[in-house]
């Protein structure tokens, strides 16, 4: 079974969507399950993981409503405060729907690099493992030294990072070199521990008319570093819409992994998405 190991449903009247533009019609319309469905029975694909874009609870427990009500989310990777201690108990009782999975602070628009190393807010990553929940690490190149020590702090931690964690693929195809730093920082976190890659959201990072040729060496990259073992498929939709619909970034996935075994696609595509969030 393909599952699409991430994507987004949204409100944004519910009003905790800061970062989204409001000028821009593609992200500030309301997203439901209608709207996916049909694509989803398109592909043949019999699952997603439904991923938090708010940085509230409230948007969690939305989220995991949506999933009561709809069979193709197979589970809900939500949010809580990691700068407030008492959200032990929320994560825990959030932790007893059968459907949420874990949780993705949204470091990526935090200003503090090292925000993640603060001792104050340990007690989240500690509460992730005891209650054998997972972490989706959300972040650009420069978070990569961090996560690194992250994952070296909490080994027995299930952590997946989103996205390739984000190559700036739009200044690669305009003559910059953002292949070397991020490659390097990608290789350390595959060699270091058991931590899996989402792969997601590269043509997001690419500019206006990308191509396969430009997103071939980050893809090559992740599955030589993470193997196909540790690499799960996602759509990032409907952010990916930014740069091209369902339809064409699927197809470009599954071009770049057309070099692999039949048993090792059908993991990216998967298994490895039931494997790591311990679908039920």
């Amino acid at each position: 079974m393909i599952i699409d190991a991430h994507q987004h449903f949204w409100q944004p009247l519910r009003g905790d969507y800061g970062w989204m533009p409001e000028d821009n019609p593609t992200l500030n319309r309301a997203y439901a399950p209608k709207d996916l469905l049909p694509i989803l029975t398109r592909h043949n694909i019999g699952g997603t993981i439904l991923v938090q874009a708010a940085p509230s609870v409230e948007e969690t427990e939305y989220m995991l409503g949506l999933a009561d009500g709809c069979d193709a989310i197979l589970g809900v990777v939500g949010w809580i405060d990691f700068e407030t201690p008492s959200q032990r108990q929320t994560l825990a009782r959030l932790s007893q729907h059968p459907k949420f999975l874990g949780v993705r602070p949204m470091i990526q628009d935090i200003p503090d690099v090292n925000w993640m190393l603060r001792a104050d807010i340990q007690w989240a990553f500690e509460s992730i493992c005891q209650l054998d929940l997972s972490f989706d690490a959300l972040g650009f190149p420069q978070h990569l030294p961090n996560f690194l020590t992250l994952a070296k702090r909490y080994p027995e931690m299930r952590t997946v990072y989103d996205h390739c964690m984000k190559p700036q693929i739009r200044d690669a195809m305009a003559g910059q070199d953002a292949f070397t730093e991020w490659a390097q920082g990608i290789t350390a976190l595959a060699n270091i521990g058991s931590g899996y890659c989402k792969f997601s959201g590269l043509i997001t990072e690419a500019r206006e008319g990308w191509t396969k040729a430009d997103l071939k060496p980050f893809s090559d990259h992740i599955l030589q570093s993470f193997g196909a073992d540790r690499v799960m498929w996602g759509s990032d939709w409907p952010v990916c819409r930014l740069k091209g619909e369902y339809d064409v970034w699927l197809s470009a996935a599954q071009s770049l992994t057309a070099h692999l075994t039949p048993l090792e696609q059908a993991k990216v595509f998967g298994q490895n998405a039931r494997n790591f969030y311990h679908l039920r």
